[in-house]
């Protein structure tokens, strides 16, 4: 089935990656494709670039967020299926050819209509593992993010970054939530796809190459960022302690494990009590143990002094900014009380 894709981009201040982003998606080895890119009032020449190419470009009155954009993107479409990924996103030549091959294999996955009338798959793609800027901070999250969203077949959520979906079904859907917190709208939404008997499959073909440009400071920045809003949602929506994409158990056990031996050692110190030390030891080495898979994705990637260097950043510096952000998140979520009541999909 050669259906159609609708590429959807949402951009705001974009610059410094919508050309790069434009050019690979119009150098796919597919043709049947469209591309709209969506203006979220850029005060950039992000306009100026985008209107090089052959894409549909939508410009909204006021800046209101990724999802509208995507929403616009979406209503404006002619494809059957949508493709939304982000203005730091670079197509592989093969990309949009694997978007199809996915639909197309994965069609048979559909399961039969439930009482509501709701049937249907989205499906996600996910980071290369070496991202387009291949420093040290950047390599790290690319490796991170596509070890975590790729371990499930089935996963909680789809990332907004690769997400494949019937232009149909996303209509019925009602869109992302336009009222929402900053980020993490997508996993919002494929929550509420989910709960109403939508599958979410994960192909780890599906891959587009992200544009980083971190350093430490925007590394811890970009942990504590996320860590805070998922925070925020999670305890809203009841699953704190869900496996949940990046937000999996190992991550909350390697964090709870790093606050724990901050606490542990400073002890065994103060009243020379070694045993104590001896535990710190212990659940350390657990707890390298339980993000096996992590760091053996560090060392096929990377290499031998990548792994050892990350596995200590992810180990020993990485969890404050995700500790202080979920800390942050509980003030957030007891100030605002912010849980978000899912939309119903409605039968037609």
């Amino acid at each position: 089935m050669n259906k159609r894709i609708s590429v959807i981009i949402p951009v705001y201040n974009g610059s410094n990656t919508i050309g790069k982003c434009l050019e690979a998606a119009f150098a796919s080895e597919f043709d049947n494709f469209e591309v709209i890119v969506v203006n979220d009032c850029s005060i950039d020449n992000t306009a100026e670039i985008a209107n090089k190419f052959p894409c549909i470009f939508l410009h909204l009155d006021n800046k209101s967020g990724a999802s509208t954009a995507r929403n616009t993107g979406a209503n404006k479409s002619t494809g059957d299926i949508l493709f939304f990924i982000d203005a730091d996103c670079i197509l592989q030549k093969d990309t949009l050819k694997n978007v199809i091959n996915a639909f197309n294999e994965f069609s048979y996955l559909n399961p039969t209509p439930d009482k509501r009338g709701n049937n249907g798959i989205v499906i996600g793609g996910t980071y290369t593992r070496i991202p387009f800027d291949d420093d040290f901070f950047s390599t790290f999250q690319s490796i991170f993010i596509n070890y975590s969203e790729t371990k499930k077949k089935e996963p909680d959520y789809i990332a907004s970054h690769a997400m494949v979906i019937e232009s149909d079904l996303f209509a019925k859907s009602k869109g992302f939530p336009e009222s929402f917190l900053p980020i993490i709208e997508d996993v919002e939404f494929s929550h509420r796809l989910r709960k109403a008997g939508i599958r979410l499959i994960m192909d780890p073909d599906i891959l587009v190459q992200h544009i980083f440009n971190f350093d430490l400071s925007k590394s811890l920045k970009n942990a504590f960022k996320k860590s805070k809003y998922w925070t925020a949602y999670s305890l809203g929506n009841n699953d704190v302690l869900s496996d949940s994409g990046t937000a999996s158990l190992e991550l909350k056990a390697n964090v709870s494990v790093f606050f724990l031996n901050a606490l542990l050692i400073p002890v065994s110190h103060i009243f020379q009590n070694y045993a104590v030390l001896f535990s710190a030891m212990l659940l350390f080495s657990f707890n390298l143990f339980l993000s096996r898979g992590l760091i053996k994705s560090f060392l096929a990637s990377k290499g031998l002094s990548f792994t050892v260097i990350s596995t200590l950043y992810y180990s020993l510096v990485y969890p404050i900014a995700v500790g202080a952000g979920a800390f942050s998140g509980i003030i957030e979520y007891i100030k605002t009380k912010n849980t978000i009541k899912p939309v119903e999909i409605k039968a037609e």
